[in-house]
Parts: structure tokens; sequence; C-alpha cells
């Protein structure tokens, strides 16, 4: 039964229940927000080591005016020209925040949770910034998110976007075919692009990075998070150090010359030991794909 209103108890119990709804609803919004950066990302860490539940971190950070995107861990300098279907996602010149794969003369493939109002896309592009001969700067004119992308759990995170123009094979850009066969345990696949090469510092590589990682199981994956692993997903790397990490959101992982996923989550901070880069398994969308880009 409720103490009545004028007693001194009510007051009391009515603060009490006033700091439990504001301390909750705090928490929420950080988890289910469209985007954590890291320093929302680290606030609710602090929250997970003592009993909260597990964070996953996109790869991407929402803060469009700096240039803050994950970058490879640890990874090596790709050669100039040997990844022609890496694409860059600008807010605006020089403001990177995703990266992408070329799949079609007119169409990039990336994260579904790099989702903006607009896309500028960088093709043939080595170095970060500056211009470069034979690079094609375009706009994105429509965008495509997987109808069944889920936040904050990240399934299904994939999007195409159309570009204003077809583009012309060249030596530093041309489209990659997707895999015909899905993720194998084992199988040692690469990873690019321009995200920060340290965790807990922004630190930006002057040119496209590259990292070798290995396919690890769904079992091990799933052991990695529990309960946050689908089909659509597959995880990779698990050596300490070397990782994928915030602003390489979107772009490819390729094995054996074709592409086998996207970069999409993972844990703060990046190249921790048992905590592996999520991707999404493109596999399954190779029909959503095609018929998305034939009837657009």
């Amino acid at each position: 039964m409720m103490p009545p209103v004028h007693s001194p108890w009510a007051w009391i119990l009515a603060a009490l229940m006033s700091v439990l709804v504001m301390g909750d609803s705090g928490l929420t919004g950080q988890k289910n927000g469209p985007s954590l950066g890291n320093q929302a990302c680290q606030e609710y860490r602090s929250h997970q080591q003592t009993g909260g539940s597990h964070q996953v971190e996109n790869r991407q950070d929402d803060n469009a005016d700096r240039d803050t995107e994950d970058r490879i861990l640890n990874g090596k300098d790709c050669g100039p020209q040997t990844q022609p279907w890496q694409a860059a996602l600008f807010l605006k010149p020089e403001s990177l925040f995703c990266g992408a794969v070329l799949v079609h003369p007119q169409w990039v493939l990336t994260a579904a949770h790099c989702q903006k109002p607009s896309y500028i896309v960088a093709l043939g592009r080595y170095r970060l910034h500056g211009s470069e001969a034979g690079q094609k700067t375009l706009r994105g004119v429509q965008s495509f998110p997987h109808p069944n992308y889920t936040r904050p759990a990240h399934s299904n995170d994939l999007m195409l976007i159309k570009l204003n123009q077809k583009v012309l094979d060249t030596k530093g850009i041309k489209p990659i075919n997707i895999s015909n066969e899905a993720p194998t345990a084992g199988k040692k696949c690469l990873v690019s692009g321009w995200g920060t090469t340290n965790s807990s510092q922004l630190h930006y590589p002057q040119v496209l990075q590259c990292l070798d990682i290995k396919i690890l199981s769904q079992e091990a994956c799933q052991k990695a998070y529990p309960r946050e692993i689908d089909s659509s997903m597959f995880c990779a790397g698990d050596e300490k150090g070397k990782d994928s990490c915030q602003g390489d959101s979107g772009g490819p992982v390729v094995c054996n010359g074709m592409l086998q996923g996207l970069v999409s989550w993972g844990d703060l901070p990046c190249g921790k030991p048992n905590r592996p880069g999520v991707y999404t398994n493109l596999y399954p969308f190779k029909k959503w794909i095609k018929d998305t880009i034939k009837n657009n």
C-alpha cells in the first residue's frame, strides 16, 4: 500500500524513484544511440566492467567535423593500386567517415551504419589527403541500406550507394566480385582502410593500410561475443594488436581475390586478445545486392 501523499515518506519514495528512472534512461540513451563515439563507448565500458552488458563499437565516428574514422592497427602500407576496389566516403572534402568498396561501375557497397544524408565518394585514392592522378571523386545519389538492418545489434550491416555516373576500369579503379562461398574458418584474408592506427589516440596513416587476418569459426566468434553473433556476421583476426578499428567501417575484407565481407563492429579498444573484429558476411546477400542494382 502506498503511503498517503502528505506523508514525508511519499516525498522520499518519489525522490528515489526519480533518481532511478534518470539513471536508467541515461544508460539506455548511450546503448541505443545512433552511433557511439569514443567518449561514449569508454563511459559505457566503465559500466560494463562493473557488471553491465557487453558493449560493441561501430567502426565509424558520428562526428562529421573531425577525421576520426577507424584505422588498421599494426598493418602495413598497401602497395599503390593493389586495392583498386577500395573507396572512401567523405561528408565533405577531407572529412573521411567510412570506407567502401566498388562492386559495380556505378555502385559501392558499405556498412549500413555508415548511412548519411549525402556522400562524397573517392575512388582510386591511395593517400588519405591530396589529389592524385587517376583519382575520381563522385557523388552518391541514392543509398539502399539492407531492409533488415538492425541497430544496435548490427545484423545485416550492409548498404549500397549509387554513384552519379559510371566509372571505367583503370589500373587504380576496378570493381571486385563478391565471393561465391561462405566464410571458411582458417582462411587468410586482407582488410584495408585509412582508419586510426592507434585505438587510444587518433593517429592517421598517410597511405592506405593493409592487414592480413584469419577467419575464425562461428563457435569461436560466438564465444568471444555471446548472444551477439548471427549468420550475417563472421569474426576474423584475434591476434593481439592487429585489427581493423574506427573509420575502417564499410571497408573490404578480400579472400582469394574475392570480396568476402565488410568491416562492421568490434570491441574497444581495438586489437584486444580474444576480441576479434566482426565483419558483415556478404555471401547470403548476393541476390539482394544483384537485385537492388538491377532494379535501380
